[in-house]
């Protein structure tokens, strides 16, 4: 069993046409509450210029954001536990968690150290022991998404196990050549579960605030405060790259379209929820909490949400998402339910305790 006291509600990004790489530079390091050393690295220096086809570049300046963005929108502050007292890393350079030996011994084997493992993305009861809670929407072009995700610190049974909650930009079909960017939170002692945030190059960061993997405070607590982060991801129209935003602050980086095949062009599917990993599907299901670990129907401050759902049209523009289907694997160990009002827009409530009387 891991250590709870180590589960973090960590920041990611993931998508699934990088390749594994890493590289450190320093010209500073700050050291987190939690343990974590962050490194300021130069901006030219991070490992997504490790890859062929940016080596040499510099990155971009930061498109226009789509219209539509509610200024007044309620926002919960949310931080970094690493810059909790304020700290950044200087103009010029980024801030990236370093990779420890504890990060790859945790890690199956040092060849899949860094990378994502492959499980389909349809939501169906043979994903390889993957669970999910999400709504979703298919079926037109989308640009882009936005969602503010309620953040917690669910329980994880061991350290082959993940829970997150997170949006998913799909492309392609569901054989050999899907494309998705995946933006949310992430609890797993550390365990390094996949091809995530700055291992992979490709992702260009450019903000200097923004440690991608850092853990983040303050957490929701039941029958407590409640908070969440504000995650848009969307394609920008003048150059094709997607563009990753968090919070109402500066641009986290870009994927560059080149990254990508289907997603070059827009995605034909947006998922928003929950995710966790059972490694006993055949036996006693796991303990792995999804979200808050309560079900949707104990409502506010004691199950986990998502909020004003959006979506990117072609226009570069945020629209409410319409006709959101919500779909829940195993909804006696996870289950989710949809609504929507004039305050949180499109909105539901997901997750659930894993193992429980209904759910052996």
């Amino acid at each position: 069993m891991m250590d709870l006291a180590k589960s973090q509600s960590k920041w990611r990004h993931f998508d699934h046409r990088r390749r594994q790489h890493h590289r450190r530079t320093n010209s500073q390091t700050d050291t987190s509450p939690d343990g974590d050393l962050i490194d300021c690295v130069l901006s030219h220096q991070q490992p997504a210029f490790d890859h062929p086809q940016l080596k040499g570049q510099n990155p971009l300046e930061s498109p226009e954001t789509p219209k539509g963005e509610n200024p007044d929108e309620m926002v919960s502050e949310n931080h970094q536990l690493w810059s909790l007292s304020g700290e950044s890393c200087p103009e010029g350079t980024i801030p990236i968690r370093r990779t420890t030996e504890q990060d790859v011994l945790r890690a199956s084997s040092i060849q899949r150290f860094g990378r994502k493992i492959r499980r389909p993305i349809r939501r169906d009861s043979s994903s390889n022991g993957h669970e999910h809670a999400v709504g979703y929407v298919s079926g037109q072009e989308y640009y882009g998404a936005k969602a503010s995700i309620n953040v917690w610190a669910p329980r994880v049974a061991n350290q082959y196990e993940f829970s997150l909650s997170q949006m998913w930009v799909i492309s392609g079909s569901f054989g050999n050549d899907l494309n998705t960017i995946e933006a949310g939170w992430q609890s797993d002692a550390y365990q390094a579960t996949g091809c995530y945030n700055l291992l992979c190059s490709g992702f260009v960061q450019t903000n200097n605030r923004i440690a991608i993997g850092a853990a983040i405070s303050p957490r929701s607590s039941y029958q407590g405060g409640q908070y969440d982060i504000s995650l848009l991801v969307w394609k920008d129209p003048k150059h094709g790259n997607w563009w990753l935003q968090f919070g109402s602050g500066p641009l986290v980086g870009y994927w560059p379209s080149f990254l990508f095949t289907h997603l070059r062009n827009h995605a034909n599917m947006v998922q928003f929820g929950g995710e966790v990993v059972n490694t006993r599907p055949s036996g006693t299901h796991t303990l792995t909490q999804m979200g808050s670990g309560h079900f949707s129907g104990e409502g506010f401050g004691k199950s986990s949400y998502f909020r004003n759902l959006q979506v990117v049209d072609w226009d570069n523009s945020l629209i409410p998402v319409s006709n959101l289907r919500v779909l829940a694997d195993h909804p006696n160990c996870y289950d989710i339910r949809g609504g929507i009002n004039n305050v949180w827009g499109n909105y539901f409530y997901y997750g659930g305790p894993g193992r429980n009387v209904r759910c052996p």
